[in-house]
């Protein structure tokens, strides 16, 4: 078995035991605050210690291990991803990254080479948004950019993130004191599964993400009239349902007409529903993507005349909000040329993605050069108990990793 090979079982073997840290018995859930959560951190924190990092858990509890230069002034290349999970989740997206980032740093610290940079890895403790449906809180409190009136946001079960902050024992009013200042970054690196099925289907290991798409999230929700579904005739209803229906498949139709568009209504709930009432109110979600602004906003745009006219024309009130919106974002040139290098070197096709899904190097980019490389996930699947990535995929993953970072080094 080859060196890589070797490293890569050991990366899976801890991917599995952090795996079986669960909130729930029968699948795979982590969600921020909880003490399955905090359980999972202690164990990563000591994987950090084993290969020789100074570690912590800062305010908003994402896992830190450094490991310091020698250079009097020296910048802070961070490794990251994340370690919560959505409901019932595969165990590859965020540790993954997280994982590798430690046998990573293990090798440099074997090698005992001088760095002219310190190396921060970190385990972010928030990216999904699970539990206070707001992203990347570990990265934002990194970057610097943590919004103080987050704390205020309430769980389902009516917590605020502050209350679940001080329950893990930590401080609120030292989460400005946890971010890396600006002028101290040097850049910042992630691995992680495609999420995506492009990988799969080229049969081919991994790929440079060249950007990460702009997102916006919409709640909207319908108003009609409820009413006997055997009384009143069809002529004559305001059924907040038909015109979910029809906007739902207007959704469809204009993604699907569009390049570098991908629009979704993931959630639909009908208030006070019975099979012989006419749905009177219907709430649903709306999720619009792309890298291009303009493609963005132009959608935006017209999905919202499309709600509002289908709301006119079938006399029901439409009320729009948009909940979360951030920016697309360009990975860094410099460092994705450096990637694309390393995997033609190591002997894989060049394939260059845009990542359709949000990361944490989305916060992150506002302070630092940001890099990525994707991982080939069997037929893309993610966010689900069948996730898998082949350990020759991960071997050849940490082939890359590490001559990039060898070759980072020596800039």
């Amino acid at each position: 078995m080859n060196v890589y090979l070797q490293r890569a079982v050991n990366v899976l073997t801890k991917i599995n035991e952090l795996a079986s840290i669960s909130e729930d018995p029968a699948g795979i859930t982590r969600t921020f605050g909880t003490a399955t959560f905090q359980q999972g951190s202690r164990v990563i924190q000591q994987w950090m210690e084993d290969v020789g990092l100074q570690t912590r858990i800062d305010s908003i509890g994402n896992v830190r291990g450094r490991l310091e230069s020698s250079n009097a002034g020296a910048k802070t290349f961070v490794i990251a991803s994340h370690m919560d999970t959505v409901v019932n989740a595969g165990k590859f997206d965020g540790p993954l990254g997280v994982i590798m980032g430690v046998d990573l740093v293990d090798q440099l610290v074997r090698s005992a080479k001088p760095l002219p940079f310190h190396i921060e890895l970190i385990a972010f403790s928030d990216e999904e948004g699970v539990r206070f449906h707001t992203t990347y809180l570990g990265s934002k409190v990194v970057a610097g950019s943590f919004d103080p009136d987050l704390l205020d946001k309430k769980d389902d079960s009516g917590s605020t993130l502050s209350e679940v902050i001080q329950l893990m024992g930590n401080d609120v009013t030292q989460l400005p004191a946890d971010a890396i200042a600006p002028d101290d970054w040097f850049g910042y690196f992630e691995i992680h599964i495609e999420q995506g099925p492009v990988l799969y289907e080229r049969n081919v290991p991994v790929a440079v993400v060249t950007d990460i798409a702009g997102q916006k999230r919409i709640e909207i929700t319908f108003t009609g009239m409820a009413g006997h579904a055997g009384t009143v005739p069809m002529t004559m209803r305001q059924d907040a349902l038909c015109a979910a229906a029809e906007f739902v498949l207007e959704v469809e139709k204009l993604a699907a007409t569009q390049v570098n568009l991908v629009a979704t209504v993931g959630k639909l709930n009908v208030v006070n529903a019975a099979s012989n009432v006419i749905p009177g109110e219907v709430s649903c979600s709306l999720d619009v993507r792309s890298n291009d602004e303009a493609v963005l906003m132009s959608a935006y745009q017209q999905l919202q005349q499309i709600c509002l006219d289908i709301g006119h024309k079938r006399t029901v009130q439409v009320d729009w909000g948009l909940i979360q919106e951030t920016a697309s974002v360009a990975c860094d040139k410099g460092m994705s040329e450096l990637l694309e290098q390393t995997i033609q070197r190591s002997g894989y096709d060049v394939i260059r993605l845009v990542s359709g899904a949000g990361h944490d190097g989305v916060p992150i980019s506002l302070v630092a050069p940001i890099a990525m490389l994707f991982v080939r996930c069997f037929k893309g699947i993610s966010h689900n108990p069948l996730e898998h990535v082949d350990l020759t995929d991960m071997a050849a993953t940490l082939q890359v990793a590490d001559t990039f970072m060898k070759y980072l080094l020596e800039q």
